[in-house]
């Protein structure tokens, strides 16, 4: 399977990530919205790092899982509930630092949110594959 990462000329240098990712997959995975729930199934504490930590390490298992790692996804959503262009930031550095960080050099989108499911959750990951 092919995964296509680019930057069509005349838009702007990316942070890290691509414009258009382009596959020729025969098998996509789709994962659930990744929370900061611990396997008893409530939001961890600690604040916005770490439900991200735990957001890597729920998504690391769904796609272990669906036999797919970092490197097939093609498409990320990240939700943080704030207004803070510096928490957004943090978040996407400590994002891009992790294990699945590979995950966001493909077409990935940043958001501030009023509001996510759980009470007191803070951030969620929307993530896509490919696989061949």
């Amino acid at each position: 399977m092919t995964i296509e990462r680019q930057n069509p000329p005349g838009l702007h240098v990316p942070p890290g990530y691509h414009h258009v990712t382009v596959t020729e997959g025969r098998r996509t995975v789709h994962l659930a919205g990744q929370c900061p729930l611990a396997a008893d199934g409530k939001v961890v504490d600690g604040g916005v790092l770490a439900q991200t930590d735990q957001v890597v390490a729920n998504t690391a298992a769904a796609l272990a899982f669906a036999g797919a790692g970092p490197a097939d996804v093609v498409r990320t959503v990240i939700y943080v509930t704030t207004d803070d262009r510096r928490t957004l930031a943090a978040v996407w550095d400590r994002l891009t630092a992790s294990e699945i960080g590979a995950a966001f050099t493909s077409a990935s989108t940043l958001l501030g949110v009023s509001q996510l499911g759980f009470p007191g959750q803070l951030v969620e990951l929307d993530v896509t594959a490919a696989l061949a």
